[in-house]
């Protein structure tokens, strides 16, 4: 006689002999336990798709850390795919330079030809793929390239001083724990206008009712809230104080003099909230969440913060607003014809650091002094 070398559970014979004509139930629970065991496999071999990772942002004990999800963490910066490299050339000493063989160059004519023609087909593809040489130099023939004939070239040459400004001077902001630094890339992404570029847009709605206080008026200025919508013309144009009304009721002065008023407190809220969609992050990267207002209790963040603001007042006022009466009215804005200006989201796009932190300097030593570059 055959031996029996597979034997089924002893309750699943047992209900055989019970309810011979119900076929269901035994699948259903297999099927069930069949499942779960599925998924615990995959969890153990995929990895958890919820699982998270923590940032600490402030002293260990205090509860200060930011959650995200991994995912989301090894999720790249789609941009960073189209970062460009080439190495310069390292100058031998005898090479003529850029200001010796072509007309007009008032920026960077002290690199070599080879390094000079290296950056500008980088500057092409950086700002405009597309439009190529020509989105500068219109169609002329190479000789006539000195030409400032287009907006355009005059408006890129300045701005190169600003990026080499921002690399100069600036890096205690940009790159604040490795070298990091900017390229024209870091705002344009390959687009002849960055996005997330911003117009003065008050007041908003202005036959619709009495005074506002410019609030309760959804603007992409004010993330889509009731908040003031002119704060980034307030702080980042005006360099109004940024700071919120006593915490303690009754307190001696008049707001608006002594003291913060109440509606630069809320242009206040209405900047952080600028800031946190700006970098992905929130309150607590930058703040105590037990002591808002202690600044002996703040994260190093802040410190990298509050550079990064004195950097966009600079860079409107000195290197922006200048360009009034040199930007054709089709790149104005609507409402005051005024020029296109930057904020943190111009390059942070969504992100604690601008393309996750790649390095985008390291080639371009022509960007990052308003000298001679020095080639290693």
């Amino acid at each position: 006689m055959p031996r029996n070398y597979f034997k089924l559970p002893s309750w699943f014979e047992e209900w055989n002999a019970k309810r011979p004509t119900d076929v269901y139930g035994p699948g259903i629970i297999v099927g069930i336990v069949g499942s779960v065991l599925f998924v615990f496999a995959a969890i153990v071999i995929l990895g958890q798709p919820f699982a998270t990772d923590s940032l600490q942002s402030g002293p260990r004990g205090t509860g200060m850390s930011r959650a995200e999800f991994v995912s989301d963490l090894a999720t790249p910066d789609p941009d960073i795919e189209e970062l460009y490299e080439d190495e310069p050339f390292v100058p031998q000493g005898d090479e003529v330079l850029a200001k010796d063989i072509y007309e007009n160059v008032q920026v960077l004519g002290d690199l070599t030809e080879d390094n000079f023609l290296r950056l500008m087909n980088a500057i092409t593809l950086w700002v405009a793929p597309e439009e190529g040489c020509a989105y500068c130099h219109a169609e002329d023939d190479i000789e006539e390239y000195g030409n400032d004939s287009l907006y355009t070239k005059v408006v890129s040459r300045r701005m190169i001083e600003m990026t080499q400004n921002i690399n100069a001077f600036w890096d205690g902001h940009v790159s604040a724990n490795k070298e990091v630094g900017v390229t024209c890339f870091t705002c344009h992404r390959g687009n002849p206008v960055p996005s997330d570029i911003w117009y003065n847009n008050v007041p908003v709605n202005q036959a619709a009712a009495g005074w506002s206080a410019n609030q309760n008026r959804a603007t992409r200025n004010s993330q889509s809230t009731s908040l003031p919508s002119d704060a980034l013309q307030e702080f980042f144009i005006n360099n109004e104080t940024i700071a919120v009304h006593d915490l303690e009721s009754r307190v001696p002065g008049v707001p608006g003099r002594d003291l913060p008023s109440i509606q630069n407190t809320e242009r206040t809220y209405s900047l952080m909230n600028h800031f946190a969609n700006s970098l992905g992050v929130n309150c607590v990267f930058c703040h105590n969440s037990r002591a808002f207002y202690e600044g002996s209790e703040v994260t190093p963040q802040w410190s990298t913060a509050s550079l990064g603001i004195a950097m966009v007042q600079e860079l409107n006022n000195d290197y922006l607003l200048p360009l009034e009466g040199i930007l054709p009215e089709s790149r104005l804005g609507a409402i005051h014809g005024d020029v296109p200006k930057v904020s943190c989201k111009t390059c942070h796009k969504g992100y604690q650091q601008p393309l996750q932190g790649e390095n985008v300097i390291a080639d371009w030593p022509e960007l990052q002094t308003t000298e001679t570059p020095v080639y290693e």
